[in-house]
């Protein structure tokens, strides 16, 4: 066995490891990934949506509104008012052209259905579907 003795020039010197490089990768890997991260707005709110044979998945830059069982309608975590939505939705279509999604739940009454979804029409959107479960 053969013994290996250090000069005490080298053993009194430790190892350096640059880490520049390293945190250089590290973060331009963070901004990669915050870049390309699409960012999906919640309605902010829960609802039971109804079942469906026919469900297609629609666009991950959607503009989604939601209608409760009360007819309360809510975007973005906050309760608007049937007269706000068209504005709202005039000014999300200005910097998107994208479809509007209605989350209604599944017992909500189809008056407030409807008037939602002509206020959307009225606001200059193409599409507008209501969401739904796949059975």
């Amino acid at each position: 066995m053969k013994r290996v003795e250090y000069s005490e020039s080298v053993a009194g010197k430790g190892v350096d490891i640059n880490m520049s490089p390293l945190i250089d990768c590290v973060f331009l890997l963070l901004i990669f990934f915050v870049v390309t991260t699409v960012f999906v707005e919640e309605t902010g709110i829960d609802v039971q949506k109804p079942r469906a044979a026919s469900v297609e998945d629609m666009e991950k830059n959607s503009i989604m509104i939601a209608l409760t069982t009360d007819g309360r309608i809510v975007y973005g975590g906050r309760q608007i008012g049937l007269n706000s939505v068209r504005g709202l939705v005039a000014q999300l279509l200005k910097e998107n052209e994208a479809p509007v999604i209605i989350l209604a739940d599944e017992v909500a009454r189809t008056g407030p259905l409807v008037d939602l979804i002509d206020e959307c029409k009225l606001a200059g959107a193409r599409q507008v579907s209501i969401a739904a479960e796949r059975e």
